[in-house]
């Protein structure tokens, strides 16, 4: 979500100024000095983040045991259905071990479902030959500006791994009926979980 260009509030509340405090390679940060509407001044503050995809893709279970190791490890069972595929990695803002589902920017120009599918290769090697936006909603509203959209995706086929100087990831799988209830193991993360949940309400998981 990038800043708003304009002021769209009730007209109760008054934008005084807008502060731009920080800017860093990853976010912009700031206040909104605002009226209220009793009258009194105070600061909002705010971080300004890029719209950022998160990928639900589902594989055949039997596909992804027969891809070298290298470029995904099969998931512990050894069932031919359905699964969903993961990325377990290191966050260092928190300090924890998390597995997730692929995940990433939106580069300038790209819709969710292009960003979805770019990401989804880059980070475990497999790209879609169908995706589908299922939601895009803001996120954290009371602190940020960002925006995330969920990815749906299938008909994967092995591609081109190419991860970020930043990126040390573990590509795994989990079979579909599994997925969210080990998404729900701790340390567990609002993006996967979301993703999940709102893939499950389509019928799709």
């Amino acid at each position: 979500m990038t800043a708003p260009d304009e002021f769209d509030a009730p007209d109760e509340w008054t934008l005084r100024e807008e502060v731009t405090e920080y800017e860093t390679p990853w976010y912009d940060g700031g206040y909104d000095l605002l009226e209220q509407p009793d009258g009194t001044e105070k600061r909002y503050y705010w971080a300004d983040l890029p719209d950022a995809v998160i990928v639900v893709a589902k594989i055949d279970g039997a596909a992804v045991a027969s891809i070298d190791g290298e470029m995904a490890a099969a998931s512990e069972s050894e069932d031919e259905g359905d699964h969903l595929l993961f990325v377990e990695q290191f966050r260092p803002t928190i300090r924890e071990t998390h597995l997730e589902l692929p995940a990433g920017i939106v580069e300038d120009g790209e819709s969710y479902t292009r960003a979805a599918a770019r990401e989804l290769e880059e980070e475990t090697g497999f790209k879609p030959s169908s995706t589908a936006l299922l939601q895009e909603y803001a996120v954290a509203t009371g602190v940020l500006r960002h925006d995330r959209g969920i990815v749906f995706a299938e008909g994967l086929e092995p591609g081109e791994r190419e991860l970020d100087s930043n990126e040390f990831l573990e590509v795994t799988t989990v079979p579909i009926d599994e997925a969210i209830e080990r998404a729900r193991e701790r340390p567990a993360n609002d993006s996967t979980l979301s993703a999940l949940l709102l893939a499950k309400e389509d019928g799709l998981l």
